[in-house]
């Protein structure tokens, strides 16, 4: 009679955590459902309203006073060049601070503060960062209100993305890998360089692809150094006719950005203005989405071909 008793109180136990299974699978759907429709909706009002105004002219045209006649041409460059300068900085550092923190600090107390201030720097407000980089970048250094303080900028912004990004694909390697390279009289670094960051890399490069993706949207860190709302000229060109063929002159020169842009057009009572800011938009939610489609196709064909 006791058995029956511890069975049949059993089932009830099973029975009331899979209806609280059940819940809160219905709440996350729900959730789901409410930020995709969400999203669905705000790029489809993008979409209508700014979707006539993507026309060749709209991207080599500089921003106007006359909204038919603006143009996001100084805006797009801006973006790019910004976004240059964060990944040649920001990858390099994130991933080697990774690696360094995974497989070659040792276990102390030192590193463990190190790691959890790592971790907590990813979710501190971007507006900080730019307070970083103004007195620092600005002011300290002396870079002045340019694109190299704006990359230098979101890359302090990304980098704890990018180093937490690295330490999880590396830690999700089995440790056998570790152990065969090892056993065969690999150095640290044989295995570090010919193993980990080979079959690392799709997460690796995930985690940059989305923190560049982030930084690529941002507008509190670029307007805290000064990036300009109007601007009606293009940084000097990284590529010269004469030897030595590439000049770093843009790193020095004004810039402004695509959320600048938007900024700037928002703010303006002109209904037009509105249309243009919506067709920016637009354009820097393809660009957001092209990026975060490359993360997701290099991750599948890089995991793909990885055989443990």
């Amino acid at each position: 009679m006791r058995n029956v008793n511890n069975l049949d109180e059993i089932r009830k136990i099973i029975g009331r955590h899979k209806r609280w299974d059940l819940l809160f699978m219905i709440t996350g759907i729900i959730a789901l459902m409410i930020a995709i429709m969400t999203f669905i909706a705000l790029f489809t009002q993008m979409l209508i309203d700014g979707m006539p105004r993507l026309t060749w002219d709209f991207f080599t045209s500089f921003p106007s006073r006359r909204p038919e006649a603006a143009g996001i041409l100084s805006a797009w460059v801006g973006t790019t060049l910004v976004m240059l300068v964060t990944a040649a900085s920001a990858v390099p550092l994130g991933v080697g601070a990774g690696v360094y923190l995974e497989e070659y600090a040792p276990k102390n107390l030192f590193t463990e503060i190190i790691e959890i201030n790592v971790t907590n720097l990813a979710g501190v407000p971007s507006i900080i960062y730019g307070l970083l980089a103004l007195g620092l970048f600005v002011y300290q250094l002396g870079f002045g209100q340019s694109i190299l303080a704006a990359g230098f900028a979101l890359a302090l912004l990304i980098l704890p993305v990018v180093i937490v990004a690295t330490r999880e694909a590396i830690r999700a390697i089995p440790i056998a890998i570790r152990e065969g390279a090892y056993a065969l009289g690999a150095t640290k670094w044989q295995t570090v360089s010919d193993h980990l960051l080979p079959y690392s890399a799709a997460g690796i490069l995930t985690g940059i692809i989305i923190g560049l993706a982030r930084a690529i949207g941002e507008t509190a860190p670029i307007i805290t150094i000064g990036a300009l709302t109007f601007i009606a000229f293009l940084p000097p060109s990284p590529v010269t006719n004469e030897f030595p063929y590439i000049s770093f002159e843009w790193l020095t020169a004004p810039f402004t950005v695509m959320p600048i842009q938007m900024f700037n057009w928002v703010s303006r009572p002109e209904e037009a203005f509105q249309l243009n800011a919506a067709a920016a938009g637009l354009v820097l939610v393809v660009m957001t989405l092209a990026m975060n489609g490359l993360a997701i196709y290099l991750r599948y064909r890089m995991r793909k071909n990885i055989k443990w």
